[in-house]
């Protein structure tokens, strides 16, 4: 792997200081959780050397785009459980998702 786990929690907070994360008040430290994702990107990202350059790529991907989209479900949840209104272009969004899935 190109990466240690160490540099990865480096890069994560820099990445973090543009998109601050909210921790609230889980109990635990919050460079406990980062350490314990890099980890596990880390030793994911070793199983992967095996594969080609472009199913590494399209493997990263849908992990991505997995966990884009349980942060978005997740933070609708939130919303909704505290009454909170969504925004209009959350409601863009997911009106459109709806009619991508009605067609």
């Amino acid at each position: 792997m190109s990466i240690t786990p160490e540099a990865l929690q480096i890069l994560m907070k820099e990445v973090e200081s543009e998109d601050p994360i909210d921790f609230g008040d889980l109990p635990f430290q919050e460079d406990q959780l980062r350490e314990i994702v890099a980890n596990h990107l880390c030793e994911m990202a070793e199983r992967l050397e095996n594969f080609s350059v472009e199913d590494r790529q399209v493997t990263l991907l849908a992990v991505a785009a997995k966990l884009v989209l349980e942060n978005l479900v997740l933070h609708v949840q939130l919303l909704r459980q505290y009454g909170i209104p969504l925004s209009a272009e959350v409601n863009a969004l997911l009106k459109n998702l709806k009619r991508d899935t009605d067609d």
